[in-house]
C-alpha cells in the first residue's frame, strides 16, 4: 500500500485516540459536562471508511461519534470547544459530545438516540437520487441499533429504491452493558442483508488499511446507483459504555486479546512492513500531540455562550 496513504491513516487514527484521551482528561477535571462516549479501540473503522470516500460525500454519526467527525476533517479545536460547551464550538456549544455536526463538511450530525441517524442517512440518500447526484452517504450505527425497527424500515427503503447509502455496523461487543450475543442469534450482523436482497459482509474492524481496501467496491457500487451495502466491522471498545462506566462486565481476557490488536498497533505494523521510516512516524506523532494540546488550550480559552445572543436567535426563528 502507498506509504503516504498509510501515514495519513495512522495520523487520522492517532488524532482520534489522542483527542479522546484529552477529552476524558478534561471531563475528569470538570471542563466537559454531560455524557462522553469514547471511541477508544474503534479508531480503525472511521479512519478506513472515511478515507475511502470523497469530501462531497455525506456521513451520519452516532452518540460515539468523535472519531467519525475527525476522520471527516473536522477541526479538533472547534470540536473540543463544542465538548466544553463554548460559544465557538461547532454547534455554538449547544450540542456537546453527542451532537457534533457541520453541514459544510457534509457531516449531517451525531445523534444521542440509538439508531436515530439511520433514517437521516436514508433520507439524504433519497435526496441525492432525486437530484441526480453521484454522492454517497455513510450511515454509522451501533450493534444495538440493528435491533431497532427503524433500522429494518430504513435499510429496506434504501434497498427497494437503490439508494446510495452504505450502512456501517460498528459492533464493539456491547449495547451499553448488554453483550451482543444476548440480543442476536445471528453471529454476523451483516447477514441481515440477505433479507433486504442487498450485499453485505463482516470483517475485522481493527485494521484501517484493510477497511479502506474493502470499502472500494461498495463505494463504487453506491456511486453507480446500484444500491446500498450492509457492512459489519467487529471491534471492541477499550472502556465502558461511557466515561463513568468502569466496564466491570467486560471479560479482562477478551479485552486484553483485543488490545493486542489495537488499531494503532496494527497500523504501525503495516507502516513497518511497507518500509516507512520511523522518523516519519515520529514526525506524525509529534504533530498530532501538538495539535491536540493546542485544541485543549483553544477550548479552555474560548468564550462561554451568551444567553442574550441565544435568546435573540430564538426570537428571530
Amino acid at each position: 500500500m502507498d506509504q503516504s496513504l498509510l501515514l495519513n491513516l495512522y495520523k487520522t487514527a492517532l488524532t482520534i485516540r489522542r483527542f479522546e484521551e484529552a477529552a476524558i482528561e478534561q471531563y475528569r477535571v470538570g471542563k466537559i459536562y454531560g455524557y462522553l462516549h469514547p471511541y477508544l479501540g474503534e479508531e480503525a473503522i472511521a479512519t478506513g471508511v472515511v478515507a475511502a470516500i470523497r469530501p462531497e460525500d455525506y456521513i451520519v454519526s452516532t452518540h460515539r461519534g468523535h472519531g467519525h467527525s475527525i476522520a471527516k476533517g473536522h477541526d479538533v479545536s472547534l470540536m473540543m470547544a463544542e465538548l466544553m460547551g463554548k460559544a465557538n464550538g461547532y454547534c455554538k456549544g449547544r450540542g456537546g459530545s453527542m451532537h457534533v455536526a457541520d453541514l459544510k463538511l457534509n457531516n449531517l450530525g451525531a445523534n444521542g438516540i440509538v439508531g436515530g441517524g439511520i433514517p437521516i442517512a436514508t433520507g439524504a440518500g433519497l435526496a441525492i437520487k432525486q437530484k441526480g447526484g453521484d454522492q454517497i452517504v455513510i450511515s454509522f450505527l451501533s450493534d444495538g441499533a440493528v435491533n431497532n425497527g427503524i433500522f429494518l424500515e430504513s435499510v429496506n427503503l434504501a434497498a427497494i429504491f437503490h439508494l446510495p447509502v452504505i450502512y456501517i455496523i460498528e459492533n464493539n461487543g456491547y449495547a451499553a452493558a448488554t453483550p451482543v450475543e444476548s440480543m442476536n442469534l445471528q453471529n454476523d450482523l451483516s447477514k441481515y442483508s440477505v433479507g433486504f436482497g442487498i450485499p453485505g459482509f463482516t470483517m475485522d474492524g481493527n485494521d484501517a488499511a484493510a477497511i479502506y481496501e474493502a470499502m472500494q467496491e461498495p463505494v463504487a457500487r453506491a456511486r453507480k446507483k446500484q444500491g446500498p451495502t450492509l457492512i459489519e466491522f467487529k471491534t471492541f471498545r477499550h472502556r465502558g459504555h461511557h466515561v463513568n462506566d468502569p466496564g466491570a462486565y467486560m471479560p479482562q481476557d477478551v479485552l486484553t486479546a483485543w488490545k493486542e490488536r489495537d488499531p494503532l498497533l496494527v497500523l504501525k505494523a503495516r507502516l513497518a512492513e511497507n518500509g516507512v521510516e520511523e522518523s516519519k512516524v515520529q514526525e506524525v506523532e509529534q504533530g498530532v500531540g501538538q495539535l491536540i494540546n493546542h485544541a485543549v488550550q483553544f477550548a479552555l480559552e474560548s468564550p462561554e455562550p451568551d444567553a442574550e445572543a441565544f435568546l435573540a436567535e430564538i426570537i428571530e426563528l
